[in-house]
């Protein structure tokens, strides 16, 4: 699988976006995706997830900071997994990164060492 981000950009506080991420691979069905995020001078963090649990269904799940304002939803048709965004936050500004794995994999998905796949990253800023 190989990915690709977009969606990145400017707003004001409160506002909101969506980012993108394209996957190649005939197995992105079934692949575990993430959005992960850097602050300037912070730590990678895990963002959001969307593991595949067996025929169509899929389990999503948040980190702490964006449960409630942010959504992460996959379109198998395209290939793609999105994040849209609400209500951002100054503290939301970051590089995002989408990555993905198989979700065979052991290990808990919300660590970035559990990825080997990622994406080349998306500027996101808020302004207060």
């Amino acid at each position: 699988v190989q990915l690709q981000a977009s969606g990145g950009g400017s707003v004001q506080a409160g506002g909101s976006l969506r980012l993108s991420c394209a996957a190649s691979g005939r197995t992105f069905s079934t692949y575990t995706m993430a959005w992960f995020r850097q602050a300037p001078g912070k730590e990678r963090e895990f963002v959001a997830g969307i593991r595949w649990t067996g025929g169509r269904t899929y389990y999503a799940d948040y980190a702490d900071s964006v449960q409630g304002r942010f959504t992460i939803s996959r379109d198998s048709a395209k290939n793609t997994v999105y994040l849209q965004m609400y209500s951002l936050k100054p503290e939301d500004t970051a590089v995002y990164y989408c990555a993905a794995r198989p979700s065979s994999n052991g290990g808990s998905y919300r660590l970035q060492d559990n990825y080997d796949t990622w994406g080349q990253g998306t500027q996101v800023t808020v302004s207060s």
